[in-house]
């Protein structure tokens, strides 16, 4: 059997990647002994969100993104963008808004506007 257990994002600033992270999805990373590997946040589904230090640049487009569902659309493109996050596409349906973004370090995820879902119900609290 196998089983995915996290999500990894290769970072070169992990204090400022854990403030932005932990500050978009509301949690309270746990460092897991390592100095370079923080766990930020559980996705669901058993799935942790988790941060490596490494000595590269990023240097291109991803090939695999987060897709983040959130209740509120406008309010979390506020706090990304507060955060540090830039937008790197026009906001797609309006209807149901997504939109793709990076985090400081240029890493892309997406925000997608789930209708119709309470805050508790989505696998990340975002405020």
């Amino acid at each position: 059997m196998i089983r995915a257990s996290a999500v990894v994002i290769d970072v070169n600033d992990l204090a400022g990647e854990t403030e932005f992270w932990a500050g978009l999805l509301g949690s309270s990373p746990v460092r897991s002994g390592a100095e370079d590997w923080l766990d930020v946040a559980p996705l669901g589904g058993g799935l942790m969100l988790s941060l490596q230090l490494v000595g590269e640049r990023k240097t291109h487009k991803n090939r695999l993104h987060l897709d983040l569902e959130v209740a509120d659309f406008a309010a979390t493109r506020d706090l990304a963008v507060r955060l540090g996050a830039l937008p790197v596409s026009d906001v797609h349906e309006p209807g149901q808004p997504w939109q793709v973004f990076a985090d400081p370090e240029g890493n892309e995820f997406c925000l997608i506007s789930v209708a119709a879902v309470e805050p508790d119900d989505l696998p990340v609290a975002v405020e």
